[in-house]
């Protein structure tokens, strides 16, 4: 197994990417704790992955609150005894222009994807130290990479923090065998853009966006993931992963 003995916390672990990252960690050996706000849906993941002979904890977590990180890295550690992996997976995103977002819609969208991921990250460092290392994957974009016309800014913004976080966090903690790498989606059949692409027409023209013709599966995203978590990646700190079916190679 990949994963085999290793404890990962994963954000936003309740629905989409995340609960899926979550189930196939702990099908390779992770025991995983599962954070996200909307407890009756996490803690239905933690229920699925127990009964199929894993470990799992829900704990519940709003990553823009230093609190909810510290009861939850607490948790991992109170429950498992460490912290190998931390999955920064948690994130908004809001369609439209520039001149759709309000000061209120800036606030949200860079608290949870760009704050969010600050605080993850500081949290779980002294932990990994203690255990001579880990792995901190940052789930991004391929809105964190270019421009585009029907996504309102914020999001492109926050998703380009996190790019350029991740590259700085891998710098500052290489030494101590922490990597840090970010992952760049294209679209994913995830209920984020659902309402986006809720007709066939609609769904049509996502698809012709994409070399390969198709959105992706969040299994496809997930495997990406599992990759940079694991052993296999223990040269790899830094760096970008895409997945977007050739999106950005246009």
């Amino acid at each position: 197994m990949r994963l085999q003995d290793k404890v990962a916390i994963i954000s936003g672990g309740a629905r989409g990417m995340g609960a899926v990252e979550a189930k196939l960690f702990a099908s390779e050996g992770c025991r995983v704790i599962i954070g996200d706000i909307i407890e009756s849906d996490g803690l239905k993941v933690e229920s699925e992955i127990i009964k199929s002979g894993g470990e799992s904890i829900f704990i519940k977590l709003d990553v823009t609150k230093q609190n909810d990180w510290d009861s939850v890295v607490s948790g991992a550690v109170e429950h498992f005894g460490k912290i190998d992996i931390l999955v920064n997976n948690a994130g908004i995103a809001l369609f439209g222009t520039l001149e759709d977002t309000s000061n209120d819609d800036w606030e949200r969208v860079m608290n949870v994807n760009a704050k969010g991921v600050f605080l993850g990250t500081k949290a779980v460092i002294p932990e990994m130290r203690k255990v001579g290392g880990g792995s901190i994957i940052n789930i991004s974009s391929v809105s964190g990479l270019i421009g585009q016309a029907t996504v309102q800014p914020v999001y492109n913004a926050s998703k380009g923090a996190v790019r350029i976080f991740t590259k700085a966090t891998a710098v500052q903690y290489a030494k101590e065998g922490i990597r840090v790498n970010s992952v760049h989606p294209g679209s994913v059949d995830t209920l984020m853009i659902s309402h986006h692409s809720d007709t066939p027409e609609a769904q049509e023209r996502r698809n012709r966006l994409t070399p390969l013709g198709r959105v992706a599966q969040p299994i496809e995203i997930a495997y990406g993931v599992l990759y940079l978590a694991s052993d296999e990646a223990s040269f790899v700190t830094g760096s970008e992963l895409v997945v977007d079916g050739g999106f950005t190679a246009k």
